[in-house]
């Protein structure tokens, strides 16, 4: 199928590489971080959602409702995420769009008009993004955008976790502007433990990336209290990056506090609980540990 699935796009972004920039948020990831900021890009299938700030509470999705897709729970209406079929009528009966698709298909055409849209805001360094999920899983289509992104003078960057295909990551490296690749954690045992998956796809896909890359890339770990934080991590991965390219970027990215919030929408649980974001001298200690193990830019 000629499409991709995206679960957002934001626009006016200045956190997602340089100038002003379109992240598109492809859908689907193979990884399962315990504290993923984007829950609702994990799955690589559209689902239904309900959002409570506009529902109207007139029962018209309940009675419309096939056996066994929703529920209602007190003031709140339950979606059986495992049905993935048969929601257009519903989603249409909902009078004020409280029901509705977590993400849309776009063939890459569509998708380069909504990211044409911006592209008076490009000028002044900035470009689109490609993020998700992990958009290397949507590779071929990807690949297909990135092209498209060139021919029209668009700069690009991917942001990626990079546990994916080698070869589609071969594919998109020499079309890419900039990369900024997650590098979570160098203890095989403790990543399996916390994101699901071994790390040795994701140590030999960095590699590459570190010496192959024809654009910037920038290395970066979440700094996530009880699981990634820690300065025998950072040590680790600083001391990996170290054997490839000692000058390139790492960025120690605080931790987001308000990423429990987009659990309510996916009702999964948010397994870290409540934790708190590391002062600039915490979060200073982390980089000097970073450089002291010999890398030049820490961030």
């Amino acid at each position: 199928m000629n499409q991709v699935l995206v679960f957002d796009i934001k626009r006016f972004a200045v956190h997602d590489g340089p100038g002003i920039r379109t992240t598109v948020f492809f859908k689907g990831c193979g990884m399962r971080c315990r504290w993923c900021q984007n829950p609702e890009g994990l799955e690589p299938v559209r689902h239904a959602v309900w959002l409570e700030h506009r529902c109207l509470h007139c029962g018209t999705c309940l009675k419309e409702a096939l056996p066994g897709q929703l529920e209602q729970c007190g003031e709140r209406i339950r979606v059986n995420r495992t049905d993935t079929e048969n929601w257009d009528p519903l989603i249409h009966a909902c009078p004020s769009g409280a029901l509705c698709y977590d993400s849309r298909y776009y063939t890459p055409e569509e998708l380069m008009r909504e990211i044409r849209k911006d592209e008076v805001f490009f000028r002044y360094g900035g470009g689109v993004t490609f993020s998700g999920g992990e958009p290397l899983l949507q590779g071929e289509r990807l690949k297909e955008l990135l092209e498209m992104c060139r021919a029209a003078g668009i700069k690009t960057a991917v942001e990626t976790a990079l546990y994916a295909d080698p070869k589609i990551l071969a594919d998109i490296l020499p079309l890419t502007d900039e990369v900024f690749a997650d590098f979570k954690c160098r203890d095989e045992t403790l990543h399996r433990k916390i994101t699901g998956v071994s790390n040795r796809r994701i140590l030999e896909n960095l590699a590459v990336v570190l010496q192959k890359a024809e654009g910037n890339v920038t290395v970066r770990t979440p700094m996530i209290p009880g699981y990634t934080a820690s300065h025998e991590n950072v040590a680790a991965i600083a001391s990996f990056l170290r054997m490839y390219r000692p000058e390139v970027p790492y960025e120690l990215l605080n931790y987001n506090d308000l990423a429990p919030a987009k659990y309510k929408l996916t009702g999964m649980a948010y397994e870290p609980g409540t934790r708190k974001r590391f002062s600039e001298e915490e979060m200073e200690a982390f980089r000097i540990t970073a450089r002291e193990n010999g890398l030049q830019t820490v961030i």
